[in-house]
């Protein structure tokens, strides 16, 4: 592990072949279950990350702006889906990678937007392949999938020259606040059914049957059945981190990515050390507080081989500093982590953490190579 030693720390890490191991696992999985799996780049935003998803069979991508999917079409990639709601004043950017002949889906999550979004289109003289978000279990956004708005939505894209109806998505957010395998895959049957019921209503106005998505890392881990869905959107599972550890959808050592960090002072006298990574390189995402899996801002390892240090986590946070105690308090060893020693944190959510970089060192055995991200709006 030379090449780490001499690196600027704080940096971002990634373990190409733990990532590879867990983009097959889901491809894999998806094709057990005969469903189209279409990989979200937001939390990567890396080319090569993407041509990984493409050699396992992905089919198109998910993208969280359109810096992305400028990024991605660029590079030669045609089915992409913007899955964050498209507001008006977007839509000429994603009329030129329209007119460019990309093929760009955009999403919808309520009618108020529907009138703007169609006249933007009219002017720009493209016809928008729009997607109907429906909330089926009150985490984010989406039309309720029993309301008379998500036919009204429905009726303004099939009935508006310049806009035309791609299909339904729901995403399964509450799967991340289940906490047992059985409940995840209920919540992913209730998705299920309230999709097939909402396409069944499309049907019922006298409209083709729409295709049908459904997202979330756990709830596809979990399913039971995905029968008479199109496809899968899924993104975290590349990397993982330790939410997803806590929650059971991976364990500790499925986790692709991690912060290389320096030991910079010891307060012994306080029972803690001090690290290089702070608020901004481990980000400030506490998604596993509150729970008994709660890793405050991280989980310190060994540099070398990238394993857990029992009991040590980064408690506190300032911009640039971390400082490292025990979570039970208990006595650390501090002439184990010398001053000018490396470590490696574990992050509470990869997506947060790799967004403050503009690049990963990639570990793969013959050395370190970089790949640059995307990123930006």
């Amino acid at each position: 592990m030379h090449d780490l030693l001499t690196l600027d720390t704080p940096c971002l890490l990634l373990d190409r072949d733990i990532l590879h191991k867990n983009i097959d696992t889901m491809a894999e999985r998806c094709r057990d279950m005969d469903i189209a799996l279409r990989p979200h780049v937001k939390t990567p935003k890396s080319l090569p990350v993407a041509a990984a998803f493409a050699a396992s069979g992905a089919q198109g991508f998910c993208v969280s702006t359109l810096k992305e999917a400028e990024t991605f079409f660029a590079a030669g990639y045609t089915d992409l889906f913007y899955t964050v709601p498209i507001d008006a004043a977007k839509i000429p950017r994603a009329a030129a990678m329209l007119r460019a002949g990309h093929d760009l889906s955009l999403l919808v999550s309520s009618p108020a937007g529907l009138p703007a979004i169609a006249e933007r289109g009219a002017t720009e003289k493209v016809v928008l392949p729009m997607w109907v978000e429906i909330d089926v279990d009150g985490y984010r956004t989406g039309i309720p999938s029993d309301s008379e708005d998500l036919a009204a939505a429905i009726r303004l894209i099939q009935d508006h020259p310049h806009l035309s109806l791609r299909g339904i998505m729901s995403y399964g957010g509450d799967s991340y606040t289940r906490r047992t395998r059985d409940a995840v895959a209920a919540l992913t049957e209730t998705h299920r059914l309230a999709l097939l019921k909402a396409a069944d209503k499309v049907q019922a106005m006298g409209y083709a049957r729409p295709k049908l998505s459904f997202g979330s890392t756990p709830a596809t881990r979990h399913a039971e059945t995905l029968e008479g869905i199109d496809e899968v959107r899924c993104g975290i599972y590349a990397f993982q981190d330790l939410f997803q550890a806590g929650i059971g959808a991976c364990g500790q050592d499925e986790i692709a990515l991690s912060v290389l960090t320096t030991v910079i002072s010891h307060s012994p006298h306080l029972n803690r050390f001090t690290i290089d990574a702070g608020g901004l390189a481990l980000s400030k995402d506490r998604s596993t507080q509150g729970n008994d899996f709660d890793a405050g801002f991280g989980l310190v390892c060994d540099m070398a081989t990238g394993d857990a240090i029992a009991g040590l986590y980064v408690g506190t946070v300032s911009q640039e500093i971390g400082i490292v105690s025990h979570i039970d308090g208990k006595p650390i060893d501090l002439a184990r982590f010398p001053v000018g020693s490396r470590l490696r944190i574990l992050p509470n959510h990869a997506d947060m953490t790799a967004a403050a970089y503009e690049q990963y060192h990639v570990l793969t055995p013959g050395g370190i190579e970089i790949w640059t991200r995307a990123n930006g709006w």
